[in-house]
């Protein structure tokens, strides 16, 4: 979406066409997904559409394979479409760390297909139900707390690994929502351990948690697609890529967001970052003009997190932030982005 909202209207040249393939036939706000599987939140609230441009066209469909050596995007029972260019950004999906049954018996907000199924199930729980969230990282965090506005009478369980949540963050912040959610009655399982899952079952550290549902939100790793590629990639499955965002090798395949190899945890602000930068390239490119050696450094500004719908926490230029002002930052660049980009 940056990397056309850039191009387009008058930047892109009179010779070049822009294809977006995508399986939904609009754009997405992912950030937003646990407000839709909490059920705070309309899907209406978390779709933005596709911009309109004679020399945009959109394809929808599942892409099943990039195939590097002819130049062209597999889709699933479509015709093939061929490129000069790509620009892959896929995003991830769930990374269930090899624990049994975890793929299988737990719900996910990854997609907006399967953040749709977490709200149908979470929301049809009858009173005093026991929900078991694995992960308490952003995403965790921030579905524990919507749920418990959503769902009240809901028995929420979040369960972490650290000895105390959010452990990236500064210890003022970690503590700061680890209270929350015991005011708020959400019980926190530190110090996790999550051997195995069977339906309904958690195993932490081998002894079995009944729930009536679990969802996961313990880490990510890149699209399946881009798993299959055989390209170089780091430790956690992302590709390597030059400075300036291409493959090593191949000056036509750019790699971004989520399946990209970099200094930085994986966000939309860096995405977006990357996006503005791979624009600059290609504009060069295009014209026949040298690249320069090295691009600057994509800063980012922070991390907003939301405890429900009235508190907060983040990190803006280093410095911690909590309460209301950060939940109204944070609907307040949500507000930016969905509107500008639409």
């Amino acid at each position: 979406m940056r990397v056309i909202q850039r191009l387009l209207p008058n930047q892109l040249p009179e010779d070049v066409h822009i294809t977006l393939i995508d399986r939904n036939p609009y754009h997405c706000l992912k950030t937003e997904y646990y407000a839709l599987a909490a059920g705070t939140i309309s899907d209406h609230h978390i779709r933005v559409p596709f911009p309109e441009h004679p020399r945009l066209d959109l394809r929808y469909g599942e892409v099943k394979n990039i195939n590097l050596e002819e130049n062209k995007i597999e889709l699933l029972n479509q015709d093939p479409i061929h490129y000069d260019d790509l620009i892959v950004g896929l995003g991830c999906v769930d990374k269930y760390h090899n624990v049994p049954g975890a793929d299988q018996y737990t719900f996910s907000i990854q997609s907006i297909e399967s953040a749709r199924k977490t709200y149908e199930t979470l929301n049809n729980l009858s009173a005093n139900s026991v929900v078991g969230i694995v992960g308490a990282g952003l995403s965790g965090v921030e579905l524990a707390s919507e749920l418990r506005e959503s769902r009240p009478d809901l028995r929420i369980q979040l369960f972490d690994r650290g000895e105390i949540i959010l452990s990236a963050f500064p210890k003022r912040l970690s503590l700061y929502v680890q209270n929350w959610f015991e005011t708020h009655g959400v019980e926190i399982i530190n110090k996790a351990n999550i051997t195995k899952v069977e339906p309904n079952i958690l195993y932490n550290h081998d002894e079995p948690v009944k729930c009536d549902a679990i969802v996961w939100t313990a880490g990510i790793q890149p699209n399946q697609v881009v798993q299959q590629m055989e390209v170089e990639k780091d430790s956690q499955g992302r590709v390597v890529i030059t400075p300036h965002h291409n493959l090593p090798g191949n000056e036509h395949v750019y790699v971004l967001g989520d399946c990209a190899s970099l200094p930085h945890a994986p966000s939309a602000q860096l995405a977006e970052g990357q996006a503005e930068q791979i624009v600059l390239v290609l504009l060069k490119r295009w014209k026949g003009e040298p690249l320069p050696e090295s691009l600057p450094r994509i800063k980012l500004k922070g991390v907003l997190g939301s405890l429900g719908k009235k508190h907060g926490f983040g990190l803006v230029a280093d410095r911690a932030i909590t309460g209301r002002v950060a939940r109204l930052l944070k609907s307040g660049v949500l507000w930016m982005y969905k509107y500008h980009n639409g």
